[in-house]
């Protein structure tokens, strides 16, 4: 991951990029769905890509984050290759799994990007035992967790964030509030006013920041980074936003009106920073245009060549589920056919 320092023009074009990117990787993919071209389910980040690429963007080369379910925005921030995550999507060997992780697992170790996730709340433990190994190896590592709104009431993100408190682990935990635990507004999920509110129980700064505003999350990060590089332990950010899309593509959304997601796509974080951009100098409209164009055919192109790739063989089902041979499994699998059934 190329680290990006927003506070530069170079910085600030290519988070742009970044947003751009993610914007029209999802937009594709529920187009793909809709026709029927992708396998599984697939819940898009649509609307929220200020997040992801302020967080990521405050993070160094080497800090890890964990996902969510809705995890491509967080993959393309932290620098992940859309053409490899295309394939993932179709089922694909090129892909990141080799095409069995999916939407929902795409993940690259080396690049710090822990992995998306279909368990809700799973990433913060993930992250609090990245920072824990971090501290013990004597390394300047961060980890950061994204995670809904919806997780807050998961019994696992409360030990994780208390376990990163009480050892004052190098974490950072950051609730994307996109207003909506599948179809439950938040004002029903929780008793509190702002979800930040969870950090006072565990003696740890929390803060509420405009998740529609890539410089707010930016600068909330990157003072959350340095106070956990520093020993100090973990932060507890909400970044209030708007998905745009359903909870999944096909979800019908009865919960909420058009008017509702007008309101929030008039406050676009997208357009927002590209007008920001324009009136200070930093990008042409022209520059702008030929930026997107440039994208959307890099998303065309990852297609193509996703949908022209092979799909693994039927053969390797059954490994890289651990990092050591299990002789049940070895025995299992040398006993299956190709067609799925078993050799007696």
């Amino acid at each position: 991951m190329v680290v990006l320092d927003i506070e530069t023009e170079d910085g600030q074009r290519e988070a742009l990029r970044r947003m751009l990117t993610i914007r029209a990787f999802d937009t594709k993919a529920a187009d793909l769905f809709s026709d029927g071209e992708l396998p599984g389910f697939v819940h898009l980040y649509v609307g929220e890509e200020a997040v992801g690429v302020g967080a990521c963007s405050a993070l160094e080369s080497d800090d890890y984050i964990t996902s969510t379910h809705r995890g491509h925005g967080h993959c393309i921030a932290k620098g992940l290759d859309p053409d490899l995550m295309m394939a993932e999507l179709f089922g694909k060997a090129d892909g990141y799994c080799n095409g069995k992780g999916g939407s929902m697992h795409i993940a690259d170790v080396d690049a710090g990007m822990l992995g998306a996730n279909g368990i809700v709340g799973a990433g913060p433990p993930l992250a609090t035992g990245a920072a824990l190994t971090s501290h013990l190896k004597g390394e300047d590592t961060v980890a950061l967790a994204f995670f809904g709104d919806g997780a807050v009431a998961q019994g696992q993100v409360h030990e994780a964030v208390n376990l990163a408190a009480t050892w004052s682990l190098p974490a950072v935990f950051l609730v994307e509030n996109n207003q909506y635990g599948e179809a439950t507004p938040v004002e029903k999920q929780h008793n509190v006013q702002n979800l930040s509110e969870t950090a006072e129980a565990y003696n740890i700064p929390g803060f509420t920041v405009d998740g529609m505003d890539i410089t707010a999350v930016y600068e909330a990060v990157k003072e959350a980074r340095k106070r956990a590089a520093d020993g100090e332990g973990p932060t507890f950010i909400e970044a209030e936003t708007y998905r745009y899309h359903g909870h999944f593509e096909g979800d019908q959304q009865p919960y909420r009106t058009e008017e509702d997601v007008a309101i929030w796509k008039d406050r676009d974080a997208i357009e927002t920073f590209k007008r920001r951009l324009v009136d200070a100098g930093t990008i042409t409209e022209a520059e702008f245009d030929e930026m997107k164009a440039e994208i959307d055919q890099q998303i065309e192109d990852a297609v193509g060549k996703a949908k022209d790739a092979a799909y693994p063989d039927p053969s390797e089902a059954y490994e890289d589920m651990f990092n050591a041979a299990v002789p049940e499994i070895s025995d299992f699998s040398s006993g299956m056919r190709a067609d799925g059934g078993e050799n007696r």
